[in-house]
C-alpha cells in the first residue's frame, strides 16, 4: 500500500509517499480501508518532534473508511462496515489498523468526508463544552482561532447551548465563518497593534468590564498571556493546543492574581477512556450532523501525495474548518 512517511523531525518536506508492506488486523482490530484521513495539528507535532515519536513512521490517527478485514476477537464489525476514528497511528495510508474499541460507526446518511473530519475535532469540541467547562446559558465564552476545524465546532455547541460566543480570527473571510458558526462578537487579531493588552482590553469592553466566563484557547505561545487577562474571576482557561508554540511554565501565582481563575490542559484521551464515554460523545455527535444542527466544515482536501501541502496550509493558518487527505 501507499502511506505517508515522516523520515526524520523536522518540516513538512521529511514527508514521503512510499509504498510499504500492508497491514494486518491484530486479533482486536480491524482493517479499514482510508477513505480520507485527518489533517491535525497533532500530526505537526509529532513530525516536528515537539511530542516524542519513532522515526521513521506513518503520519496521522485520524479518518474514516471501510472495513476490510476483522480480527478474530472482533465481535460487533464486519467486512463492509463503514467506520471512523480518532486515535489510530498510521492514518496516512491507503489500509490502516483500528483497535475495535477506537471504532465509531458510521451512519448510513453521513459522508466519507464528513466522518473523518468529526471525530478528532468533533470529539474534543464535544468535551470542552460537556466535561472541562460545562457551558450553559448566559455565559460569556472566548474560542480562539474559531474558524478553524474545532474553532467551528466548538462556536456552535457553546453557542447552542446559550452562550454568548466571542471569537477570535485573522482575517474578514474567517470572521464570517465564526458569525455563521454561531458568534456574536468576533475579535480580529492581526489588527490588534498589541495583542497582550489590546485583546483583553476588547474582551473586558465587550463584557462590561468582566471578562468571559471561559477561554478556549488551542494556540497557546502566541494568546496565553492575553487569555489569562481576558478570564473573569473565578473563570476558567482552557489550554488544549499549542499552534503558536508550547507556553511556557506558568508560576501559580499568576492565576492568583488574575482572579482565583483555573488553568486546566486536558486531552482527549482522558474523555474518551471507556467505550461508553467515547460512543455518547459520537453519537451525540452524528445525531447533530444527521438533524442538520451541527455543521461539519470541511475546507480543504488534498491527495494523499501531497500530504506536506497540507501540513504547509495548517501551519501557515491559510486553512478553515477541516483539511483531510483523499488516498
Amino acid at each position: 500500500m501507499r502511506a505517508i512517511i515522516a523520515t526524520a523531525a523536522g518540516g513538512p518536506e521529511v514527508l514521503q509517499l512510499t509504498d510499504v508492506p500492508d497491514p494486518r488486523p491484530e486479533p482486536d482490530e480491524v482493517l479499514v480501508r482510508v477513505a480520507a484521513a485527518g489533517v491535525n495539528f497533532i500530526d505537526t507535532y509529532r513530525r516536528s518532534g515537539v511530542y516524542t515519536v519513532a522515526f521513521p513512521h506513518v503520519v496521522g490517527s485520524e479518518g474514516a473508511g471501510e472495513v476490510v478485514e476483522v480480527g478474530s476477537e472482533v465481535t460487533t464489525l464486519a467486512v463492509g462496515d463503514r467506520v471512523a476514528w480518532s486515535s489510530a497511528p498510521g492514518s496516512y495510508a491507503e489500509l490502516v489498523r483500528v483497535r475495535e474499541a477506537d471504532t465509531l460507526v458510521v451512519p448510513a446518511d453521513v459522508s466519507d468526508e464528513v466522518a473523518a473530519a468529526l471525530p478528532l475535532q468533533g470529539l474534543t469540541a464535544h468535551y470542552l463544552v460537556t466535561s472541562t467547562f460545562p457551558v450553559t446559558a448566559g455565559q460569556d465564552v472566548l474560542v480562539h482561532a474559531a474558524a478553524g476545524g474545532v474553532g467551528l465546532l466548538l462556536t456552535q455547541l457553546a453557542s447552542q447551548r446559550g452562550a454568548r460566543v466571542i471569537a477570535t480570527v485573522g482575517s474578514e473571510e474567517k470572521e464570517r465563518l465564526a458569525r455563521s458558526a454561531g458568534a456574536a462578537d468576533v475579535i480580529r487579531y492581526r489588527e490588534l497593534q498589541d495583542l497582550t493588552a489590546d485583546l483583553p482590553a476588547a474582551v473586558r469592553s465587550l463584557t462590561a468590564g468582566r471578562g468571559v466566563d471561559v477561554v478556549y484557547d488551542s494556540v497557546g505561545r502566541d494568546t496565553f498571556d492575553a487569555s489569562l487577562a481576558s478570564v473573569a474571576r473565578r473563570g476558567m482557561l482552557v489550554l488544549f493546543g499549542a499552534s503558536s508554540g508550547p507556553v511556557p511554565p506558568v508560576d501559580p501565582q499568576r492565576l492568583n492574581a488574575a482572579g482565583s481563575v483555573f488553568l486546566t490542559r486536558p486531552t482527549l484521551g482522558d474523555h474518551t477512556a471507556s467505550r461508553d464515554e467515547l460512543t455518547w460523545r459520537a453519537t451525540e455527535l452524528f445525531d447533530a450532523v444527521r438533524a442538520g444542527t451541527l455543521d461539519v466544515r470541511v475546507g480543504a482536501t488534498y491527495p494523499l501525495a501531497d500530504a506536506a501541502d497540507a501540513h504547509r496550509a495548517l501551519e501557515g493558518r491559510a486553512t478553515t474548518g477541516k483539511v483531510l487527505l483523499l488516498p
